[in-house]
C-alpha cells in the first residue's frame, strides 16, 4: 500500500460508521485511549471506539510512514477533527497488517488527546 492509500486508510477509519470501522480493526487489536480504563484490547477495543463521531472534517499533520517489513505499516501524526460543535486533537500512532492481497487490518492504535 502506498503512501496515499496509507492515509486515505486512516482518515476513513476516523470517517467510517461503526460497521465499516468494525470490518477495518482486527480481532486482536490492542488500543491505548484518553478515557478509563485506557487500554482496550480485542473487541473491547472496537467497541471502545463505537458511537465516537464520524467526523466531518479530519486533517492530518506531521504524518510519518514506516514499514518494518514485508506486510507491517506503521503511521503516526496529528489529528484534528471536526464535528459540528465538537473538536478533537491528538497524536495518534497506528499499526496494519497485511491479510492478503489489498486487505489491511489496524492491529494498533493509540490516541494521545490534546488538551487546549
Amino acid at each position: 500500500m502506498d503512501d496515499e492509500r496509507v492515509w486515505k486508510f486512516e482518515q476513513s477509519l476516523w470517517q467510517a460508521t461503526d460497521e465499516a470501522y468494525h470490518e477495518r480493526v482486527d480481532p486482536e487489536c490492542i488500543m491505548a485511549l484518553s478515557h478509563a480504563p485506557h487500554l482496550f484490547t480485542g473487541t473491547a477495543a472496537t467497541e471502545a471506539v463505537s458511537g465516537t463521531p464520524d467526523w466531518d472534517e479530519v486533517t492530518f499533520s506531521n504524518k510519518s510512514v514506516s514499514r518494518p517489513e514485508e506486510g507491517l505499516i506503521v503511521v503516526g501524526y496529528k489529528v484534528e477533527a471536526i464535528k459540528g460543535e465538537s473538536r478533537f486533537s491528538a497524536a495518534c500512532t497506528s499499526v496494519y497488517r497485511r491479510k492478503g492481497h489489498d486487505d489491511w487490518s489496524v492491529v494498533q492504535h493509540a490516541q494521545v488527546a490534546a488538551h487546549t
